[in-house]
């Protein structure tokens, strides 16, 4: 059955944020950036850093590194490298590295606030420190002149670029969503070559079906070649066949709830992380679509009130 855009739109209307609504406002009719940097300026913090639960399972005030890739991914997503909001980040994210640049999950004090059962400290740098390195390596060098990056953010950035090709040489220790975030790494890094070789090392992690289980999660929970592999283009798409990621397509087309939104495959602990959530993914799930020409253009136009 085709998507309903129409019936997408209204349920981010009736229950997303305000920033999911720019989001897809910008993807359906056109609308400028600016309401979408203006959305997110409203999770950042002096230091530099998001919080305010931007990313919904850690619901601090505080700045925290998740909240943080969120906000990277939202000023990727919108074309907005020079944006100031790029340098603070990753000003904030240099300085709360560790010294072999290696990024940690959750910060301390988000234990004072709600969180996820999962959303807890852990030593040394995390899985994020792939998506930083590739994000914000991405990031920065369309950003002229390159000096525009302050040196202890290039500094960083070269030391956690070292910790992800550190940590890929050993593919065995990858899986679930480590894999997912080495993926994104190697999608953005600029040592084309070198990032090739490494994912097809990844290949025996990926199931039959394109699929890789979550360690820890619910009951069934995996990560989708599309979670891998979310655009066409992509170096990861080396690892999944047409028929993986048309299964998926149909999957994720299916996956439309009768109140217009899709929902997410991971424990739902808080009613408010729950809605933020399907606003998130409601929204992923059509920039995905379109991205692979499953929703047509015109059923964008027809979005338009």
């Amino acid at each position: 059955m085709p998507v309903d855009i129409a019936s997408a739109e209204q349920f981010v209307l009736a229950n997303g944020r305000l920033l999911e609504r720019h989001i897809l406002a910008r993807l359906l009719h056109g609308a400028p950036a600016a309401p979408v940097l203006d959305a997110l300026r409203a999770y950042r913090n002096a230091d530099g850093g998001f919080g305010h639960a931007l990313e919904p399972d850690v619901r601090t005030p505080g700045s925290e590194p998740t909240a943080a890739l969120q906000a990277i991914e939202v000023l990727a997503a919108a074309g907005a490298p020079a944006d100031p909001m790029v340098a603070g980040a990753a000003a904030w994210v240099a300085a709360i590295a560790l010294p072999d640049g290696g990024v940690p999950f959750v910060l301390p004090g988000a234990a004072a606030h709600p969180h996820a059962p999962w959303m807890v400290p852990s030593e040394g740098g995390s899985q994020l420190t792939f998506a930083f390195a590739g994000a914000l390596g991405q990031l920065l060098s369309g950003v002229e002149p390159r000096a525009r990056a302050a040196d202890a953010t290039r500094v960083w950035l070269e030391r956690a670029t070292e910790w992800c090709w550190a940590a890929l040489a050993d593919p065995e220790s990858l899986g679930g969503y480590v894999l997912k975030f080495a993926l994104d790494f190697l999608d953005r890094a600029p040592d084309a070559e070198r990032a090739r070789r490494s994912i097809e090392a990844l290949r025996p992690h990926i199931g039959a079906d394109g699929s890789v289980p979550v360690p820890g999660g619910i009951e069934g929970e995996r990560l989708t070649a599309l979670d891998l592999s979310p655009r066409p283009g992509l170096r990861s798409r080396a690892l999944f066949s047409d028929e993986q990621i048309g299964a998926g397509l149909d999957q994720l087309e299916q996956g439309q709830r009768t109140d217009g939104g899709w929902t997410f495959g991971w424990l739902g602990w808080s009613p408010a992380q729950t809605v933020e959530w399907r606003g998130i993914v409601t929204v992923r799930a059509i920039v995905t679509l379109a991205a692979h020409d499953r929703i047509p253009h015109q059923a964008l136009a027809a979005a338009h009130p």
